[in-house]
């Protein structure tokens, strides 16, 4: 190895050496802090399809600006936010039964007794319904994990 080389060698190492993993942001938020990328949870229940939600209609919970369609929807959340929001703080539910992180679709989705599941695009989401029950249940083990 060139002087050159061994330079750049070792600057690589010491990158690698100092990064470390931080842990997941218990809500997926857009970079302007809006979780599910600004759809109505409450509309996946209601209204069985994907809603876009209303800037004056938003909801401050868990560091995350959540929006809804409607007043009536909002006050549902604010009563009851674990009941209508996603799953895994919003993040793509197969990533999480494999032990990481995704972003969601908001078209990729499914309520499974009663929650809220995402997952990152509509061809992973067929990957994840394969085993639906096998993949919460490792979802459920790794989250706790990826929140440390």
């Amino acid at each position: 190895m060139t002087q050159h080389g061994f330079r750049y060698g070792l600057g690589f190492l010491f990158l690698i050496s100092t990064f470390t993993v931080s842990a997941a942001d218990p809500i997926n938020t857009t970079f302007s802090g809006l979780a599910l990328k600004g759809y109505d949870p409450v509309a996946y229940f209601t209204e069985s399809t994907p809603v876009k939600g209303k800037k004056e209609f938003s909801y401050k919970w868990r560091d995350a600006t959540w929006r809804f369609a409607n007043a009536q929807h909002r006050d549902s959340f604010r009563e009851d936010p674990e009941r209508y929001a996603p799953q895994y703080g919003g993040y793509c539910s197969w990533a999480v039964s494999q032990g990481n992180t995704a972003d969601i679709d908001p078209d990729a989705w499914k309520i499974v007794n009663g929650k809220l599941y995402l997952n990152y695009s509509l061809k992973i989401q067929k990957k994840w319904e394969k085993d639906i029950p096998g993949f919460i249940k490792k979802a459920n083990i790794q989250w706790p994990l990826l929140l440390q």
